[in-house]
């Protein structure tokens, strides 16, 4: 693998207030900048800016793909996390009380791309992924 460089992304969301608590008190994102309408985080070192939108009524409800048995929402986003510090992360989000769409847990056992993963949303209805490899060089693995 080469050296990584952090990714930008941008999502929206119906509450600055509420994004500001989840992201940075409950995921523990160290907060930059900001305005009245985007807020920017740094999560693991990747800059992820949560922008003000009002909640659609009339949005398509979330759309999810079968994988190992669960119901995966797409889309979603997320870091892959090195095992010690997704164990960690895992707790101190069961420990906030945070409700899973998918429990921490290892899917594709035995195979190449086994992984610890966990998915959940955020109070605009993000999913998020975090997922941890034992084998980080099997990440793209076939």
């Amino acid at each position: 693998m080469t050296t990584l460089t952090p990714f930008h992304i941008a999502f929206p969301v119906d509450d600055l207030a509420a994004a500001r608590h989840f992201y940075g008190t409950v995921l523990g994102c160290p907060e930059g900048r900001s305005s009245d309408e985007w807020i920017d985080f740094d999560l693991f070192g990747h800059q992820i800016v949560a922008h003000l939108k009002p909640r659609d009524p009339a949005a398509a409800p979330a759309h999810h793909n079968a994988v190992d048995g669960h119901d995966v929402p797409v889309p979603h986003f997320g870091v892959v996390l090195q095992p010690a510090d997704w164990d960690v992360f895992a707790e101190k989000l069961k420990a906030a009380g945070i409700k899973f769409v998918i429990e921490p847990y290892t899917r594709f056992k035995g195979q190449v791309g086994e992984q610890s993963t966990m998915f959940f949303l955020d109070p605009a209805g993000n999913a998020l992924e975090f997922k941890a490899f034992a084998d980080m060089s099997k990440l793209f693995a076939k």
